[in-house]
C-alpha cells in the first residue's frame, strides 16, 4: 500500500511545468587558510575615498566558514514563483572532494534561525536521506508535494556529518545564514547557532508551477548580485524585478533567479569569485528548468579589471573583445531558443579605475548594445542610474559611497527600467 502510495505521488509531482523559482550561482571553493578566500583588488594608497568624507561605512558581512565539521547549516532562499511541489538543487561544482550530506529539510521561515512549526518536510535523493555529491556535480532532491505560494521564504537546512569539510560557497548571500552543531536539519530553532551572509551547496529552488510559468535568468556581476544593498532586505534589482512581475495580474507566473557574481567578467575567470559568463553560462543558465529569457548585464569589469594598479597587460580587454563575447553569448542563448537582453554598462566616474579611456571603452561597448540589434531588446541602465549633470556618474542618490554600486534606490531604479511587457509571450 505505501509503495502504491509513493508510486501515485511521484506521478502527480512529475507533471506540470518544472522551473526555477529561485537560484544563486556557484563559484570556487573557500580555502581552508585564513584569509584565503576572494579578495577584490584594492584601490591604490593615493585614490580617492570609496565614500564621502562622514558616511557611514558599510557593514563588513560576516565571512562564510571555510570549513564545516559536523554541523547543520540553514540557508533562506526566497520563491519568486508559486508552485505545488518543490525539489532543491545542491552543487558541489567547485568542491576540492566529495561531501556527504546526511540530512536535507525544507520548510516555511519563521524569524531568525527558525522555521515555521509543522512546516518542516524531509528531502531525500533517489529515495535515501543520505546523499554524496560528487566532485563537479550537481544533484536535485526528489520532488515532493508541497504548497509554495510566490514570494515565500523557504529555509532549507542540510547536515554535513563529516569533519573538516571545505564548502562551495556562493560568497555574497545578503540573507543570513546560519550553522550549529550536530544534526539538526529538523529542529525547529536551531541551537548555538552562529550567523553569516553566504550560500554553502544550495544552487537552486524548483517548483511544480502553471503551464504558462516561466524563469528569467538575471546574469551578471556584483550590481546583479546586489552587492551593496541592504543585508536580509532582499533589496538587489532582480528581487525588484521579480516582485514588479508578481504584482502584474495580467501577465503569467515569471520567476527571476539571481545568477549574479561580484566580479564577474564575460571573458575571463576572476580569481577566487567563480568562472567567466563565457565558462559558466550553461551551468547558471541552460542547466535551469524553465528559462525563456537571459538578462546580460555584465562586462563592467572586463573593463575595470585592466585598469586596477598592477594587473598585467594580459588582463586587459577592449571593448571588441567584449562585444565578441558578448556574440558568443547571443548565440548560445538563441541556440537554445532563449531570448536575450541586453544591459548597458552603468558608470564608475569618480572611482579609482576611471579614466577619459576606461570611459571611452564603456560608451564604445554601450554604443553597441544600443545599436547593433543582435540582443532581442535592450534595456539602458546607463540611462536610469546616471547623474543627469554629471553623466560618467551615479546619481547621488543612488551611489552606494563607491562610486560603483548602486545602493537599494539605485537598484530600485534598475528594476523599474525594465518593460515587463518583455516577458508577456
Amino acid at each position: 500500500m505505501d509503495e502504491l502510495l509513493d508510486s501515485t505521488r511521484t506521478s502527480r509531482t512529475s507533471q506540470g511545468n518544472w522551473i526555477a523559482t529561485w537560484g544563486t550561482a556557484q563559484q570556487v571553493a573557500q580555502s581552508a587558510e585564513p584569509g584565503g578566500g576572494p579578495q577584490m583588488p584594492g584601490p591604490p594608497d593615493d585614490a580617492p575615498p570609496a565614500a564621502p568624507p562622514g558616511a557611514d561605512a558599510p557593514a563588513e558581512a560576516p565571512a562564510a566558514p571555510s570549513k564545516i565539521s559536523a554541523q547543520t547549516v540553514r540557508m533562506v532562499a526566497r520563491a519568486t514563483v508559486g508552485g505545488t511541489a518543490v525539489r532543491v538543487a545542491l552543487s558541489n561544482s567547485f568542491g576540492h572532494t566529495p561531501v556527504r550530506v546526511d540530512a536535507a529539510h525544507i520548510a516555511r521561515h519563521d524569524s531568525g534561525a527558525a522555521i515555521r512549526a509543522g512546516s518542516a518536510r524531509k528531502l531525500t535523493f533517489g529515495g535515501r536521506d543520505a546523499v554524496v555529491l560528487p566532485t563537479g556535480a550537481q544533484i536535485h532532491s526528489d520532488p515532493i508535494e508541497y504548497d509554495v505560494p510566490a514570494q515565500t521564504d523557504l529555509v532549507v537546512s542540510l547536515y554535513i556529518p563529516d569533519e573538516n569539510v571545505i564548502p562551495t560557497t556562493h560568497e555574497v548571500g545578503l540573507r543570513t545564514a546560519w550553522l550549529a552543531p550536530g544534526d539538526q536539519a529538523a529542529t525547529r530553532n536551531l541551537r548555538d547557532a552562529t550567523g553569516f551572509q553566504s550560500y554553502l551547496w544550495l544552487t537552486g529552488v524548483d517548483v511544480l508551477a502553471q503551464p504558462t510559468a516561466a524563469t528569467i535568468v538575471a546574469f551578471g556581476d556584483s550590481i546583479t548580485d546586489g552587492a551593496a544593498t541592504t543585508p536580509d532586505a532582499d533589496m538587489p534589482w532582480p528581487s525588484l524585478l521579480a516582485r514588479r512581475l508578481a504584482a502584474r495580474q495580467d501577465l503569467p507566473p515569471r520567476a527571476v533567479i539571481n545568477m549574479g557574481i561580484a566580479g564577474n567578467r564575460v571573458l575571463r575567470e576572476t580569481d577566487g569569485f567563480g568562472a567567466g559568463a563565457l565558462a559558466r553560462f550553461d551551468r547558471d543558465v541552460l542547466a535551469r528548468p524553465g528559462v525563456r529569457w537571459v538578462v546580460l548585464s555584465e562586462g563592467g569589469n572586463d573593463i575595470a579589471f585592466g585598469f586596477m594598479p598592477g594587473m598585467p597587460e594580459s588582463e586587459r580587454a577592449t571593448a571588441e573583445d567584449i562585444i565578441a563575447g558578448y556574440r558568443m553569448l547571443i548565440g548560445r542563448a538563441h541556440l537554445h531558443g532563449l531570448r536575450i537582453i541586453g544591459c548597458t554598462l552603468t558608470q564608475f566616474g569618480g572611482s579609482f579605475v576611471f579614466t577619459e579611456e576606461s570611459e571611452r571603452m564603456r560608451q564604445d561597448v554601450n554604443r553597441w548594445i544600443r545599436g547593433s540589434g543582435e540582443f532581442d531588446a535592450v534595456v539602458d541602465l546607463d540611462v536610469a542610474t546616471r547623474d543627469p549633470a554629471a553623466p560618467t556618474r551615479l546619481r547621488t542618490e543612488f551611489d552606494s559611497g563607491d562610486n560603483v554600486h548602486p545602493n537599494d534606490a539605485g537598484n530600485k531604479a534598475i528594476a523599474e527600467a525594465f518593460d515587463l511587457d518583455l516577458f508577456r509571450e
